[in-house]
């Protein structure tokens, strides 16, 4: 029911899983990482307690291949279980049990584990494989990401798309990055697009956090400055900060219905512009928690007076 690479860079010790499958919220049922200890994806009928059970044997001082093994020797219902792991050191384990639904397999290596099920064809796994040997100089994040790139363009989850996520930790024991895509219609796409915004927003702010040994650390003021602006301004934004005057206008003409001759762009965007231009700050606010909603119709007016 799902694909993913868990992961290890060995110049930085990173710890990572990406990981996307055809149900909600996959970055909440499947990964596990811990912080100088291990990553571990636990899949098909997912079982959290393999994972949990898999690090802690990790932290005691297995190697991956038996703290696998072990965890899942408390399992009955082994064989419907798929899970890959990678601890901080030794080479990657995987386990696809037997009644796990086809087509379904896994590959491993000295840094890594690919493991998938329900899969359109076995070509996912071996994409994710040679996408994540091909790029041993990139960082680990990135090249999680096109692991799992790479596994969808070869056919991903026979039954479509809908969630997608990517974990990454480094030494501290908060994540270095932590992305999800809970509902969408192309989620490793999505993914790839908050992950860039997440370069030139969320990861300036992270590299600044507090750390066990720095304590007192904190953001920059390029970093301060950048949160205070609203998102569309930001660096990496994908949506835009402002909208043009003739914008205004076009949008204000749909709305109420009538075309505006060129005699009256000036008096409407007098009357309208500075309105126009706080719906468009109100729109990047989130008050949910605060009013209910708001809903801005400038054609409501003109249909109330219409009436008799």
């Amino acid at each position: 029911m799902t694909f993913s690479i868990v992961a290890r860079c060995p110049g930085t010790g990173a710890l990572g899983v990406a990981v996307s499958t055809a149900v909600p919220a996959v970055g909440a049922m499947c990964i596990y990482v811990r912080a100088g200890v291990g990553a571990v994806s636990t899949q098909s009928w997912v079982n959290p307690y393999l994972a949990l059970d898999a690090l802690a044997l990790l932290e005691q001082g297995a190697d991956a291949e038996s703290a696998l093994a072990q965890a899942l020797g408390g399992d009955p219902a082994a064989d419907l279980r798929q899970i890959g792991m990678i601890g901080s050191r030794g080479h990657g384990a995987a386990w696809t049990g037997a009644q796990c639904t086809s087509v379904a397999g896994q590959r491993t290596g000295a840094t890594y584990s690919v493991q998938g099920n329900m899969l359109v064809g076995a070509a996912t796994l071996d994409a994710m494989q040679a996408a994540f040997e091909a790029t041993p100089d990139l960082t680990l994040e990135e090249r999680l990401m096109q692991a799992l790139e790479a596994g969808q363009a070869a056919g991903g989850d026979m039954r479509g798309q809908q969630s997608a996520a990517l974990k990454v930790m480094r030494d501290d024991a908060y994540a270095w990055v932590d992305l999800r895509v809970d509902e969408h219609e192309n989620p490793v796409a999505e993914l790839r697009r908050v992950f860039e915004l997440a370069r030139h927003q969320v990861a300036p702010f992270v590299e600044s956090m507090p750390t066990r040994d720095d304590p007192g650390r904190a953001p920059s003021d390029a970093v301060t400055r950048m949160l205070l602006t609203s998102p569309p301004a930001r660096p990496g934004a994908t949506r835009r900060a402002h909208v043009t005057a003739d914008e205004r206008i076009d949008a204000l003409a749909r709305w109420i219905g009538i075309e505006f001759a060129d005699d009256r762009i000036a008096h409407n965007l007098s009357v309208y512009g500075t309105i126009l231009a706080e719906i468009d700050k109100l729109r990047t606010l989130d008050l949910s928690d605060r009013h209910p909603a708001i809903v801005f119709d400038i054609a409501r007016l003109y249909r109330t007076m219409e009436r008799p």
